[in-house]
């Protein structure tokens, strides 16, 4: 079953351009992890927050990848690192044009 992983963390930045910028090889590895589908960046400079809404085809991978970018995550110094799973309801996500099919 499709599983959403929401992740977010505080973030000082850089936001932006300059952030896609610096992360444009962490973003290319994130797209060869077994089981992605997708990721949504996600960015509040004002709140000073970032993270992701990721797809993954199943909650094994999703949970797997959760615990590798946790670890990556904390050696960058990230003290608190919050995050969701959650299962796909595919028939109403595809009614409300959810990219899971």
């Amino acid at each position: 079953m499709p599983t959403l992983l929401q992740i977010d963390f505080a973030f000082s930045g850089p936001f932006g351009d300059e952030l896609a910028e610096a992360l444009k090889d962490l973003a290319i590895s994130i797209a060869d992890e077994p089981g992605f589908g997708w990721k949504l960046w996600t960015e509040n400079e004002g709140t000073q927050e970032a993270g992701g809404i990721y797809l993954f085809e199943d909650a094994a991978t999703a949970e797997a990848y959760l615990e590798k970018h946790t670890a990556r995550l904390k050696g960058l110094g990230i003290a608190e690192v919050r995050a969701r799973v959650f299962d796909v309801n595919e028939p109403l996500s595809s009614i409300t044009n959810g990219p899971v099919g």
